[in-house]
């Protein structure tokens, strides 16, 4: 299997399976002497970290970060960077029933039409338990990036059931856990999610992520653009299936007038009246907060049977047991933060590798 990194010069690879005894990444491209501790990353894990509330997989892990090289007196030397997370709490007897049948909404067929095997147990390298490594890698790439770069990410819509933009607040985020910007639809969200996972089924979410502090001039045109690196990288979230840049999707029903961003003179250059470009123009960025949204699919294991077939070709119902998010939009929150950090980090040093 290949295809397991991202990034030009700020490149992480990731390995490692749902139900193996660790997953982790390796960072290549992390400039010297940037001051670097387990408990750095360890702050960003616990927010990822399952078993956090009702509304989360009960599978419990500590997520415990280990840094195996490229640290050295609390510095990085520049040279690889190897980080660990040990799997503690794996339950592969939950996946037996599964073992010979594809989970419908799952990428069991398709991996085991590309390489004639699969592992069942939780959908191995396909798992969401991947993204930890991702979190660890997105820790790193803020420390790359600075403290001048502000990402934040929030969960915007549950379902159907939206936010109430005017009631947004950054502040709210942390105060529930859902990531919910808006106290209200928060508690609305919380009866709505009891009776789903209760029922055994699940719902999707949209989540927007914001980044403060981008210069203007990140991002490369044609083939470098920095929103088409963005959406690669959120697409490649687990159960996303779509992904939009500032006004996005809706841009379609603008006029011309409604969609250009007029500019002011301002002191430090232009002052944008709008963001509907969400930061970026010709996949450069222009100096405004970077922002994309992406949707996630309801979590595809339920209790519910659902039609299927087996590897032989059989007919079949399956139901998924074992512990699974009912919303796994939840735990997307801080993949996106991840995500976002790690695409910029990487722009950030080409930008300089080309213009100094």
């Amino acid at each position: 299997m290949s295809y397991n990194t991202f990034g030009r010069l700020f490149r992480f690879t990731t390995w490692g399976e749902s139900h193996g005894p660790a997953i982790g990444c390796t960072l290549d491209g992390v400039p010297p002497r940037i001051e670097l501790t387990e408990s750095d990353i360890q702050t960003f894990l616990d927010e990822r970290r399952p078993g956090q509330s009702k509304y989360t997989t009960q599978r419990r892990e500590p997520d415990t970060v280990k840094i195996l090289s490229g640290v050295f007196e609390g510095q990085t030397t520049g040279t690889p960077i190897q980080l660990m997370i040990e799997n503690v709490d794996q339950r592969s007897k939950d996946y037996g029933n599964i073992a010979q049948s594809y989970r419908p909404g799952h990428a069991d067929y398709t991996y085991d039409a590309k390489y004639g095997i699969r592992d069942y147990r939780g959908g191995g390298r396909s798992s969401a338990r991947e993204t930890a490594s991702r979190v660890a890698a997105g820790a790193i790439a803020r420390k790359v990036l600075g403290e001048g770069i502000k990402i934040r990410a929030s969960m915007v819509q549950m379902g159907e059931h939206m936010i109430d933009w005017t009631r947004f607040s950054w502040d709210e985020v942390k105060q529930n856990p859902f990531f919910c910007p808006d106290p209200i639809a928060a508690d609305e969200w919380a009866s709505e999610l009891d009776k789903i996972r209760k029922a055994g089924s699940s719902i999707g979410a949209v989540i927007e992520v914001v980044a403060e502090g981008v210069p203007a001039g990140w991002g490369a045109p044609v083939y470098g653009k920095l929103d088409a690196d963005l959406a690669t990288a959120l697409m490649s979230i687990n159960a996303a299936k779509g992904v939009e840049i500032g006004a996005g999707m809706a841009s379609a029903a603008l006029t011309g007038e409604e969609n250009a961003d007029q500019m002011r003179p301002g002191d430090d250059g232009p002052v944008f009246l709008s963001n509907n470009a969400g930061g970026i123009l010709g996949g450069i960025s222009t100096g405004q907060p970077v922002v994309a949204r992406f949707a996630v699919k309801p979590t595809s294991s339920i209790l519910t049977p659902r039609q299927s077939v087996t590897s032989d070709g059989e007919a079949t119902n399956v139901s998924t047991k074992g512990r699974h998010d009912p919303c796994v939009g939840i735990r997307a929150v801080p993949i996106a933060e991840a995500m976002m950090a790690v695409v910029l980090a990487d722009h950030m040093m080409m930008h300089r590798a080309q213009c100094g």
